[in-house]
């Protein structure tokens, strides 16, 4: 692959594009950014688990708080790689007239790395794919072809956000995001069908990246941009270069700030906090230095997360750029994190390990994960038949609380329950909670 066919300004869904930029505040890929932001989609990740239950009186992260951290991470990550291509090449901006937003292009697919997810964290994501393995859903089976059952019985919020940035919702229009063709390919970890994905051992089909509904686009996307395509049925590509800074922005983040919020619920002590990102600091001043300035705990935390932050970005940057041949010949089957060299690799592997056992499997998460289950499981138990046979006062009743854009007139089976998923994945927490309670009589709705 090449950087001067990676790097694209196009637009998707938009015709007749004019190639200059006239826009004197912004350039193309920060256009990215901002329409990411000012979206609604975005603004509903506020509302959405990310590891631990929606705050009380003590503030975790939500999706929308690690996005924007992500975002952060992996604007360093590509302004890193641009300054160190700048110094071997001081005529690279004359080569590639683009390369020198990279630092923006991979911000805005952090921005948007977790906009497909539903609410309840990686259970919500469990909950709709068990309706069809578990559930009412196994109705369907037989009259759905291998590959849409195996996006079903697998839901992905990754090929779910690049369904959401790409597809032309009713009353939306097609140009709704129109995102850069280099953008939304740094969004797709997995770059395969769903009957390719899952793939022990190969980092490009470890999941997969994309719904049947959907091949079609990143195939144009793909091709624009000239991706390798290792496989045509099913369709298989390598990874765009970028997506390992993606990647990497959020593998830093959440491994290192689930840390800081497990100290702040008093899941783990400032100790154990000290003793697991230290050898990350990579200081033999700065525990000293930490005991004489500072007291409070929190504040140490905050100063110990940031070092670790910072190293892991530049150790990252530094394989990134090492491996950039291997990468580029889609034969880099690592994610940057998973080859750290030490002193990183070993504490690195101590913060996962420790993560797992004390943060992931806490009372309040498992709580909030088989609530997840109950009500996802139960909206597409009501929603899913109201939609396909809508032959009752019931499920009429049902269907006009679905919005418009969700509501699809195809009579395609395949493509009337991906309409019930964009509705139901998309809900945040709170109101998904709400709407099952309504619906199912639990409680009733105020009158506003």
């Amino acid at each position: 692959m090449q950087w001067e066919k990676l790097i694209s300004a196009k637009r998707w869904g938009i015709d007749n594009q004019d190639d200059k930029d006239t826009d004197k505040a912004r350039s193309q890929f920060q256009k990215d950014y901002d329409r990411l932001i000012f979206s609604s989609p975005f603004r509903r990740l506020q509302n959405k688990t990310q590891v631990f239950p929606l705050p009380g009186s003590v503030f975790v992260h939500n999706r929308l708080t690690h996005s924007l951290e992500v975002a952060s991470v992996g604007r360093s990550l590509g302004t890193m790689f641009y300054n160190e291509l700048k110094k071997q090449d001081p005529e690279l901006d004359k080569r590639l007239p683009l390369i020198s937003e990279v630092g923006n292009m991979v911000a805005a697919a952090c921005l948007a790395h977790d906009m497909g997810n539903p609410a309840f964290g990686h259970s919500g994501e469990s909950a709709l794919s068990r309706y069809f393995t578990d559930g009412d859903g196994k109705a369907y089976r037989s009259l759905l072809t291998d590959d849409q059952w195996q996006d079903l019985t697998h839901f992905e919020g990754n090929a779910n956000a690049f369904r959401l940035l790409t597809h032309p919702f009713a009353g939306k229009g097609n140009g709704a995001f129109a995102l850069t063709y280099t953008t939304l390919a740094s969004i797709v970890k997995y770059p395969c069908a769903s009957v390719a994905g899952h793939v022990k051992g190969n980092i490009h089909q470890k999941k997969y990246g994309f719904f049947q509904s959907e091949q079609d686009t990143f195939q144009a996307i793909a091709n624009e941009l000239q991706l390798i395509r290792a496989n045509d049925e099913p369709l298989i590509h390598k990874r765009h270069p970028l997506v390992y800074l993606v990647e990497a922005a959020d593998d830093i983040c959440y491994n290192i700030i689930d840390l800081e919020d497990a100290h702040r619920l008093k899941i783990l002590s400032y100790e154990k906090i000290k003793e697991l990102l230290m050898p990350i600091c990579n200081s033999t001043r700065m525990e000293a230095w930490l005991e004489s300035e500072f007291e409070d705990e929190d504040a140490k935390v905050s100063i110990l997360r940031a070092k670790a932050i910072n190293n892991l970005i530049a150790a990252c940057s530094t394989i990134f750029m090492d491996n950039q041949e291997d990468i580029l010949k889609g034969n880099f089957n690592y994610g940057l994190t998973d080859v750290l060299p030490e002193p990183y690799g070993e504490a690195w592997k101590r913060i996962g390990k420790i993560s797992v056992e004390k943060i992931y499997n806490y009372g309040s998460v498992v709580q909030i994960e088989v609530a997840g289950y109950k009500v996802m499981a139960g909206l597409l138990e009501e929603f899913i038949p109201a939609v396909l046979e809508n032959n009752t006062q019931y499920h009429q009743k049902l269907v006009k609380l679905i919005p418009k854009q969700f509501i699809s007139n195809s009579t395609d089976l395949y493509t009337k329950i991906q309409s019930v998923l964009d509705f139901v994945s998309g809900m945040t927490d709170l109101y998904a909670v709400e709407m099952y309670r309504n619906i199912k009589g639990i409680s009733f709705p105020a009158i506003h």
